[in-house]
């Protein structure tokens, strides 16, 4: 109704100005309703781990030995370069998984490193050795969070309900113990570099040696050894050294598999006082998890996808070693805060019509950063309004980290169907015709079930690669994630007690392989990051995996835990927060113009879950609207008229409300998903902020690489851990991001001036008009306050680049100018007229 009034009364003194806003307001109209359709149906859901406890690990008739019969997961842990990423966190990130409460026997972790840094493996071997003490000691006490950096930081009472007599003496032991371990981790470097000294000088020495046993006493010149990196059995370092040398960088090094610690048992073994360093852990399981290295081969002229092809390697590779079929992704920050957070996942995997979930996506939630969250890095109201609420249609979306997949279905398989009883392996393995009723296959059944297995296995190389072991992964992985057939209703189901059996131990073999599948030319002509794991193509690779898996027909949960699942590390500062959301959104930008653009119509994807994906992919085409829209009320003021025509009771009436409407449904929202008004009002800041400065970047970005191809995309964001200026809260550090926030603002206050001015000096002074005016570049200011605040904040030293105000200045006060310039009250709008105030 609003819109039709404003259609039908336009403003004759400015149809400039009111065409402008009305065709703003329409947009704007057009992205609300994407982004509340997908609200109609919200869902909090809450899992009953006693159930699963009951069904899967207690002693029963079908169970009597009582053995955890869950299905394993393999967890990613995905690292880039230790220089921008400390070792010490993705350590603490690797200790919380090794010490997560899900049975031992069937938790297996991996860690990529991209950059093959010998820093990174040897922490691996340290995590390795500390994690012997750090897990029991965890085990006995019952700890949380189960990361050391985090427990040991805690501000609680860390003695309240611990009933052990020896809990005190065992706390301080092992803080001792810690201490020692970050000692020895932040001296890493240090070691590296000493022990490639020695072992370089050893080898000149001996290349002189042999030198002079060939030349004698001769003049000769010193013999010249690289610079190698040594590692501690004395062979050199297959991945990068810190001095460049061929076929030694980044982007040039070897494939690595090393197995840390291997696959335990499947019979507890119980600790002994005499056994552990500095604990008594009598009656403690003393069993770990299987800890795997991983670095992937890569070659000049073969491209790496960045981190989708670091998960897609790692998927790979842990099929050929371990196999578990469900497996969860964390960055190298995401530290395990609810140990029971694995359990609680699994519920909705192994519930009756969890089949067909594709993957459960915990929220995202943060340590540090600002306690007022100013630059909304928290992002609440992502995780507690919008995934609620798309869980009620088909599920959340993909969120890049904390979720837990199904492997068959990121193998590209569609979903099982509903309610239908289905033989074989739910399309995934290879099928066999029935037997004749004597149990036995004639010659022709053996040929025609002969040709269709070599029908399927060529199907299968094409999709997934000609390495064997990776294709017989794939039949014994979907077996392992049938539900328990305990039920008439279940339909393929598996038997109980079939994953109590031991897990075959690892050998060269599979090492081997696991090698060959993490090549970099082993995706050369298959489906791999087309159809197959993480999808290639967009920085936002985790929302487009996410999309192909809903459109074919899987479903997702938001699984909220009882605690925190995971912490990471929050974005602490203005220059942070500009990138992340320039990275995103450049992403929704590729999608919007690739083939996953939620316009294209399938069947396996709802109608209200294609919205939430298109409300995604046009969500930074607002800031192009946005912009314009925060610049009118400089207009207005410049020019003494409004984006109506008078400031009637209609108009105002539809205003009021419009807002009380608005208040009405965010503080609907505020009581079903529990966040904090100041939550959701510093989201709206930061739609702003967000939607005048990265969003209208990533725009531009986009559409100039979709057009030609041209890439200008700044790389990714950083964290508070990087060590320079803009580490600290409030921090800065320079990004032309700022510029055009910073024009808004300064032409608004310079136009606000202006406008105050004419009107108090005019013979006739407009003051409605210049209460509309005010009223709308005020609503500007408020929302871009957070922008300003961060300007402003002074911490460590750090100040403000002067180049941003300089540029912001010089645009605001040509603008201002031209304004003036053309909208004189002495009526002369030529440009060059006179500027005279009356």
């Amino acid at each position: 109704m609003y819109l039709a009034w404003r259609i039908k009364n336009r403003n004759e003194y400015a149809i400039w100005l009111w065409g402008m806003s009305v065709i703003c307001e329409i947009w704007f109209t057009f992205s609300w309703l994407l982004e509340q359709l997908p609200k109609l149906s919200p869902v909090n859901r809450t899992a009953e781990l006693a159930v699963l406890i009951d069904k899967f690990e207690t002693v029963s008739p079908q169970n009597p030995l009582g053995r955890p019969d869950l299905p394993g997961i393999d967890v990613f842990i995905t690292t880039a370069d230790p220089d921008k990423e400390p070792p010490l966190v993705m350590a603490n990130t690797v200790l919380s998984v090794l010490a997560a409460d899900y049975p031992v026997e069937n938790l297996a972790c991996y860690l990529s490193d991209d950059a093959g840094s010998i820093l990174t493996f040897e922490t691996m071997a340290e995590v390795a050795s500390f994690a012997t003490v750090w897990v029991p000691f965890c085990r006995k006490h019952n700890i949380e969070p189960r990361g050391p950096e985090s427990y040991f930081s805690l501000k609680k009472d860390p003695y309240r309900n611990k009933m052990r007599p020896d809990f005190v003496k065992d706390r301080r032991r092992m803080k001792r113990e810690y201490d020692e371990f970050k000692v020895r981790i932040n001296a890493l470097l240090d070691t590296v570099r000493w022990r490639s000294d020695a072992y370089t000088a050893r080898e000149e020495s001996r290349a002189l040696r042999r030198h002079r046993e060939l030349y004698g006493d001769e003049p000769i010149e010193r013999p010249k050894v690289p610079k190698a990196i040594w590692m501690a059995d004395g062979s050199h370092w297959p991945g990068t050294w810190m001095n460049s040398s061929p076929h030694h960088t980044y982007s040039n090094h070897a494939a690595i598999v090393q197995v840390m610690l291997k696959s335990p048992s499947n019979e507890s073994v119980q600790g002994k006082n005499e056994e552990s360093r500095c604990l008594d852990l009598s009656g403690v399981d003393v069993r770990l998890p299987m800890l795997v290295y991983v670095a992937r081969k890569k070659r000049p002229g073969y491209e790496d996808n960045e981190k989708a092809g670091a998960m897609n390697a790692l998927v790979r590779a842990s099929a050929v070693v371990s196999n578990r079929p469900f497996f969860l992704n964390l960055d190298y920050d995401n530290y395990v805060c609810n140990s029971r957070a694995f359990r609680e996942g699994m519920c909705y995997m192994m519930d009756r019509g969890g089949e067909r979930v594709c993957f459960v996506q915990f929220p995202r939630r943060f340590d540090g950063g600002d306690p007022s969250d100013g630059y909304a890095g928290y992002t609440n109201v992502v995780f507690e309004v919008n995934m609620r609420a798309l869980d009620g249609i088909q599920g959340p979306v993909y969120l890049g980290s904390g979720c837990l997949f199904r492997r068959m279905a990121l193998y590209g398989f569609d979903p099982p169907p509903p309610q239908e009883r289905h033989g074989g392996c739910c399309r995934c393995c290879f099928p066999r015709k029935p037997k004749t009723p004597g149990g036995v296959d004639s010659d022709e059944e053996r040929q025609d079930s002969r040709r269709e297995d070599e029908k399927t296995l060529s199907t299968y190389q094409k999709r997934f690669g000609n390495s064997a072991s990776l294709i017989d992964s794939i039949p014994m992985a979907e077996f392992q994630r049938r539900p328990l057939a305990d039920h008439p209703t279940v339909m393929d189901g598996r038997p109980w007690g079939a994953l109590t059996t031991p897990h075959d131990p690892v050998t060269q073999s599979m090492v081997a392989d696991a090698v060959s599948v993490i090549a970099c030319s082993y995706e050369d002509k298959t489906q791999w990051g087309r159809r197959v794991g993480w999808i290639y193509g967009s920085v936002t690779e985790d929302i487009v995996t996410g999309y192909r898996m809903h459109n074919r027909g899987w479903r997702s949960v938001y699984c909220v835990t009882s605690g925190d699942a995971f912490r990471g590390t929050a974005v602490i500062n203005l220059t942070d927060r500009l990138n992340q959301i320039l990275r995103r959104a450049t992403g929704f930008v590729e999608v919007f113009f690739s083939r996953n653009n939620p316009l294209f119509i399938t069947p396996g994807m709802k109608i209200l879950q294609r919205i939430a994906y298109l409300n995604l992919s046009t969500y930074p085409f607002t800031s192009l609207f946005l912009t314009v829209y925060c610049l009118l009320p400089v207009l207005c003021l410049f020019s003494g008229q409004f984006i109506v025509q008078t400031l009637s009771v209609t108009f105002l009436a539809y205003i009021l409300i419009l807002t009380v409407t608005r208040c009405i449904l965010a503080i609907l929202e505020i009581r079903w998903s529990g966040i904090q008004l100041v939550d959701w009002w510093r989201n709206e800041q930061w739609w702003v902020i967000g939607g005048t400065s990265a969003c209208l970047a990533a725009l531009f970005q986009g559409v100039l690489k979709v057009t030609t191809g041209v890439d200008v995309s700044s790389n990714g964001t950083k964290t508070s851990a990087d060590g320079d200026e803009s580490s600290e809260p409030h921090g800065l550090k320079w990004t032309w991001l700022m510029i055009p926030p910073i024009t808004i603002m300064l032409v608004n206050l310079i136009a606000i001036a202006v406008g105050v001015s004419r009107t108090i000096y005019s013979s006739s002074p407009e003051w409605s008009k210049l209460l509309g005016g005010l009223v709308f570049s005020v609503w500007v200011l408020i929302h871009l306050y957070p922008l300003a605040k961060g300007l402003m904040w002074r911490r460590s030293g750090g100040k403000t680049p002067t180049v941003v105000f300089i540029w912001s200045g010089l645009i605001a006060i040509t603008i201002s100018l031209l304004g003036v310039a053309l909208h004189s009250p002495s009526g002369d709008h030529q440009i060059g007229g006179s500027i005279t105030f009356p």
